[in-house]
């Protein structure tokens, strides 16, 4: 036997993922009652989660040189 706990994440997952369309009907019917037009946002396409970062050459990753610190630069605040 299987909690129920366990199979909600199997049953919100569809329902997340139809939220978007559902809103979209339901503007659609609201702006049409009105008469006006309601266009579907352009939506982002999901990026795979799995992909592996981009891989950066050694030319791009050079560290910034640091600079020599000058003994006068350097405030010593003492009261």
């Amino acid at each position: 036997m299987v909690c129920l706990a366990c199979l909600l994440p199997l049953f919100l997952v569809p329902i997340v993922n139809v939220l978007p369309l559902v809103f979209d009907f339901i503007m659609g019917k609201i702006y049409r009652l009105f008469g006006w037009e309601y266009r579907k946002p352009e939506r982002v396409p999901p990026a795979c989660p799995y992909k592996p970062p981009s891989k950066q050459t050694e030319a791009d990753c050079k560290p910034a040189a640091a600079e020599p610190i000058k003994p006068g630069s350097v405030d010593d605040k003492r009261d």
